[in-house]
This record gives structure tokens, C-alpha cells and sequence, in this order.
């Protein structure tokens, strides 16, 4: 880190772009005292803003394909999509080997448990925003997820 505020660490910096294109991130940032870096570039889609500790190793991220994503229209999928709050893995029972909490055509109501997200070694349960039927679910069990990713359609 470099001792006086006015002098750039390069290297670091250039450490920090390397991590965002191994990782397809868009933005990066690290925090230690008074001193604060962030990198980002800009991407064809928003960006969205994703920051971790310095302490935390960087790892390549996963880059998994909706499954049902192709047979949703774009229309719908922003209109009745339930976004994901956070970044993190996606899954979709509450235990390996249980049953999944909701299904495709199944009915949920408000308040329900769709899916948990696994953010920062915290299971984050998501409930339904509100009462509907299930179109589609936009991510497989273990995937990983952004901030805003479409997660489950309800109609």
C-alpha cells in the first residue's frame, strides 16, 4: 500500500483489473484504513456494483445459463420477475437432496420462501413479493447470481 495518499499503487491496480476480467465483474473496490481503491470498466449490460474484503481470496466466477431463460418473453420476464437482492449462489431447497421449495406452476403466496440465497456463509431466505403462479424459474440449484438477476417468475 502506498504511504502517502498521493502516490498510486500500480501495480496494484493493475492486480485489480486483472481480477475483474478473470472474473467477468464489472466494478471492484478494497478498503484498508484511509486508504481506497476502486477499479471498474464498463460493460454492454448495466453495471452492478460488487465490492468484497481485501481479505478474500478472488475466485473465478461460474458463469451458468438460465435454463428456462430462452422460453420467457423479455416483456414478462421484467414485468413479473422477482430480482435477486444480492449476489451470491442461488438454492432452490433447503437442503441438499430435499424437496425444492417452489415449482413451475406451482401457486406461492406472499411471503413465501421461493428460494435461499447463500451470501457471505448466510443462508438469506427470498420470499414471494406476492401471490401468483410460478411461470418459471430462472436459476438452477448452486448457481451463481447477481445483484438484480431475474430469480423466479410469477404470474
Amino acid at each position: 500500500m502506498p504511504s502517502k495518499k498521493n502516490d498510486v499503487d500500480q501495480q496494484l491496480i493493475r492486480d485489480l483489473a486483472g481480477i475483474l476480467n478473470d472474473t467477468n465483474l464489472t466494478e471492484i473496490e478494497i478498503e484498508s484504513d484511509d486508504f481506497r481503491v476502486r477499479v471498474s470498466r464498463q460493460a454492454a449490460a448495466p453495471a452492478q456494483s460488487f465490492a468484497f474484503p481485501a481479505s478474500m481470496a478472488a475466485a473465478p466466477a461460474q458463469q451458468v445459463a438460465p435454463a428456462q431463460a430462452a422460453a420467457v418473453p423479455a416483456a414478462d420476464t421484467s414485468k413479473n420477475a422477482v430480482p435477486s437482492p444480492m449476489v451470491g449462489t442461488a438454492y432452490r431447497s433447503p437442503a441438499p437432496g430435499s424437496d425444492p421449495f417452489i415449482q413451475v406452476g406451482q401457486s406461492v403466496r406472499e411471503g413465501q420462501t421461493l428460494l435461499i440465497i447463500e451470501a457471505m456463509k448466510t443462508m438469506n431466505q427470498i420470499p414471494s413479493p406476492r401471490a401468483g403462479t410460478v411461470s418459471a424459474i430462472m436459476v438452477e440449484d448452486g448457481q451463481p447470481v447477481e445483484y438484480g438477476e431475474p430469480l423466479v417468475i410469477i404470474d
